[in-house]
C-alpha cells in the first residue's frame, strides 16, 4: 500500500467545494473526495500547529504529552523519567514507528520540525526532507521535491509520505501573476454590512483592524493582503487572498495526481487530505488566525481515498485527528502481524466508517488551545443542536467571557454567544469537560513521572506565548502601545477593558 498524507497548513474546510463552499477553490481536492469519504466533523484535539501535530503523531492529547504551547516548558514533551529505555516511548509509541514495524518506508517533506524545534515530530521517519524556509516556502519550492521523490519511488510499494504545503497560512503570498480567479465571485452570504461593522469595532489580536496580531498587515511585502479590514473592499481582498492560496495549492495537488496516474498507481494509492488546524476568517470576529479552541480553529478537513473502500460518501460523526493513527493500523490489518496499537494512545479507530457503512464516533470532543489563549472547549450534539462550549482561562487580550456557548447548527461562524440563554447546557458542558479532565489527569498520575496539567504551566509562566503586545513590530512587556492603538482607532471601550483586566501591564 502507498499512503500519501497531505497536510495543508491552516486550511478551513468551509472554504472547500466538497464541504459546501460556493467558490471553485478546490477542484482537485473535490475530485479526490468524490473517490473517497468526506468526514464533516473532524477536529484537532490541540491547537495550533505544534500541539496539533504532536497530538496527531503521538495519538495522545496535549494534556498527556505536555505539548500545548509554542514557547516555554509546554512547547516540549514531558520527560518520560525513570521508565525511559534505550528508546523512549515518544519514539516507540509514535504512529510512524508503528508503520515502520509493519514494513513501511516512512518519509516526510516538511520544514515543521525545525520551524518549531520539534524534533520529536521526526520520530519514526526513515527519511526527512526539510524544505528549509520554516514555513515560508511556497509551492514553487516544495513541488520539485515532491515530484522528484515520487519519481524515485516509482515501482516501490509500502511507503507513507507526509507532505506539507504552507501557502494557505498567512501571510497570503501567492504570486501576483497567478491572478485572482475569484474577483467576480461574491463572498459567502454570512458576511453582511452588520457583521463587517461589528468586526471593525472589535479589539484583540487578529481582529479586523489588527490583522498582523497587534498591528496592521504588511501589505507592502504581501500585496494580496489589505492593511486593515474596514469595508467590503478590504474584506474581499483579504478573503480573496486566502481563497486564491487554496486554489494555488490545489493546482499543485493536480500535478501530483497526474504523476501518480502516469505511473499507473493512482487508484492503488491511499490519499488523505487534512490540516493541522483550521483558520478563523471572521469566526469569533478574528481573521487569519488559529488562536482559539473554537470551531474556526479546530475544525479541519479530513478526506480519505482508500483503495477498495467506500467512495462518494459523507460522514457526520465526531472524531479527533489523532483517531487516524489507530484507524490506519486497522485499515492495514496490523492485527494480522500481531502489532497492537500502543496502550498510551488516546485515538479510537473509525476504520469501519471507511470500509463499511458505520458512522459512529465520539459522544463529545474536548478541544484545547494554550498558545494564543488558554481555552478548553467541548463540542457535542444534542438533537438539532450542535453545541460548542468554550471555557476561557486566559483570554489572550480578546474580549472573551469566561463561559461561552454557540449553536453551530444555527451559527457556524460563532457570532452569537448564547450562554445566558441555556444555563442547563452550560452545566452539562462543564460536567463533560470536568469528566474528561479527571480521566486525563488520572492517566497522567498512573503512567507518567510528570503529573502536571501543562495548561497550568503556561498560566504559571506568564500566559500564552503569543499573548504579548507589540510596539514598532517588536515584542515588549509594555502594553501601552496596543492600548494607544485601540484608542486611536475608535476602540476605546476595548482599551478600557484590557487596562482593567491587566493592570500590571
Amino acid at each position: 500500500m502507498r499512503i500519501l498524507y497531505i497536510d495543508l497548513d491552516a486550511l478551513n474546510p468551509s472554504h472547500l467545494g466538497c464541504y459546501g463552499y460556493h467558490r471553485a477553490t478546490s477542484p482537485t481536492v473535490d475530485q479526490i473526495a468524490q473517490g473517497g469519504i468526506v468526514f464533516n466533523n473532524v477536529y484537532c484535539s490541540d491547537a495550533p500547529c505544534l500541539p496539533s501535530r504532536t497530538a496527531f503523531y503521538q495519538s495522545r492529547f496535549g494534556i498527556k504529552t505536555g505539548v500545548v504551547g509554542h514557547g516555554g516548558t509546554a512547547a516540549d514533551p514531558k520527560r518520560q523519567g525513570v521508565s525511559r529505555n534505550f528508546r523512549s516511548d515518544l519514539e516507540e509509541d509514535s504512529f510512524p514507528r508503528q508503520l515502520q514495524k509493519l514494513g513501511y518506508h516512512t518519509a516526510m517533506i516538511s520544514p515543521f520540525g525545525q520551524r518549531h524545534a520539534a524534533h520529536h515530530f521526526y520520530a519514526g521517519f526513515h527519511e526527512i526532507y526539510n524544505t528549509g524556509q520554516g514555513g515560508g516556502e511556497s509551492v514553487a519550492r516544495v513541488q520539485p521535491v515532491v515530484e522528484r521523490w515520487l519519481q524515485d519511488q516509482q515501482g516501490e510499494d509500502n511507503w507513507y509520505l507526509h507532505l506539507n504545503y504552507w501557502d494557505i497560512h498567512t501571510p497570503y503570498r501567492t504570486p501576483l501573476d497567478y491572478g485572482n480567479p475569484f474577483k467576480d465571485t461574491p463572498l459567502a452570504d454570512w458576511y453582511t454590512d452588520e457583521v463587517i461593522a461589528e468586526h471593525v469595532k472589535r479589539g484583540g489580536p487578529h481582529s479586523a483592524q489588527d490583522l498582523d496580531m497587534y498591528q496592521d498587515a504588511d501589505s507592502a511585502s504581501f500585496p494580496r493582503m489589505p492593511v486593515r479590514i474596514l469595508d467590503w473592499s478590504s474584506l474581499e481582498q483579504w478573503i480573496d487572498g486566502y481563497d486564491v492560496a487554496i486554489r494555488y495549492v490545489d493546482d499543485a495537488l493536480a500535478k501530483i495526481c497526474e504523476l501518480l496516474k502516469k505511473q499507473g498507481v493512482y487508484e492503488d494509492t491511499a490519499i488523505i487530505i487534512s490540516a493541522d488546524h483550521g483558520e478563523n476568517q471572521g469566526d469569533l470576529g478574528i481573521y487569519g488566525e488559529h488562536g482559539t479552541a473554537d470551531h474556526g480553529t479546530c475544525h479541519i478537513p479530513f478526506i480519505v481515498k482508500w483503495p477498495g473502500a467506500r467512495s462518494g460518501v459523507c460522514r457526520e460523526a465526531l472524531h479527533y485527528h489523532l483517531d487516524w493513527a489507530p484507524t490506519c493500523l486497522d485499515l492495514l490489518d496490523a492485527d494480522s502481524s500481531n502489532l497492537k496499537a500502543p496502550e498510551a494512545w488516546d485515538g479510537q479507530s473509525f476504520a469501519t466508517s471507511i470500509v463499511g457503512d458505520c458512522d459512529r464516533g465520539r459522544n463529545e470532543l474536548v478541544l484545547s488551545q494554550c498558545a494564543h489563549v488558554c481555552q478548553r472547549s467541548v463540542r457535542f450534539n444534542y438533537g438539532k443542536y450542535q453545541w460548542l462550549y468554550m471555557r476561557t482561562y486566559h483570554d489572550g487580550f480578546h474580549p472573551f467571557s469566561k463561559h461561552m456557548l454557540f449553536d453551530l447548527a444555527q451559527d457556524p461562524h460563532e457570532q452569537r454567544d448564547v450562554a445566558r440563554l441555556y444555563p442547563q447546557v452550560l452545566k452539562e458542558a462543564t460536567w463533560r469537560l470536568l469528566n474528561w479532565h479527571d480521566e486525563a489527569m488520572a492517566s497522567n498520575v498512573s503512567a507518567g513521572s510528570d503529573v502536571t496539567d501543562p495548561m497550568y504551566t503556561v498560566l504559571h509562566e506568564g500566559g500564552p506565548f503569543h499573548a504579548r503586545a507589540y510596539e514598532g513590530g517588536r515584542r515588549t512587556d509594555s502594553f501601552s502601545g496596543y492600548l494607544e492603538r485601540l484608542r486611536q482607532s475608535g476602540r476605546e471601550v476595548y482599551a478600557r477593558g484590557l487596562d482593567a483586566r491587566y493592570p500590571s501591564l
